[in-house]
């Protein structure tokens, strides 16, 4: 059944990426954003902008899901679904000083954007340098 499993995938696999389920908190509101600035002050804080009919950020999420290594009390990880918060997705270009993109990701410290990155770029890798 070998062959099978790399074909379809097997229950395995699954279990494991079930194991690595993140602790995303769902960005659904403006107010969130003002508690995001105040406390990147003393923990990093992460948006990922996810347009999820698109198969491209999908593939980027689940590559980040997949090779993150940080622990819940380094950073916090905000999920945004585009598609139904554009309102907010305006805000954080605006409040933040960053073009959109999607997918996105954006870093905060201090109350400002630290580091973005889009497509391919967004790795779990860069957050290591602020926190």
């Amino acid at each position: 059944m070998g062959i099978f499993d790399k074909l379809f995938g097997s229950e395995e696999k699954e279990s494991k990426e079930e194991q690595q389920a993140l602790p995303w908190q769902e960005l659904t509101s403006l107010e969130q954003l003002g508690h995001i600035q105040e406390i990147s002050k003393t923990k990093t804080q992460a948006i990922f902008k996810h347009s999820t009919r698109c198969g491209i950020s999908r593939m980027v999420i689940r590559n980040f899901e997949s090779s993150f290594d940080l622990n819940n009390d380094q950073v916090d990880l905000y999920y945004l679904d585009l598609l139904n918060y554009r309102d907010i997705s305006s805000e954080i270009a605006t409040r933040f000083q960053v073009f959109h993109e999607s997918p996105q990701f954006i870093i905060i410290r201090n109350g400002e954007t630290v580091h973005h990155s889009s497509h391919s770029m967004i790795t779990p890798q860069v957050l290591h340098q602020f926190v």
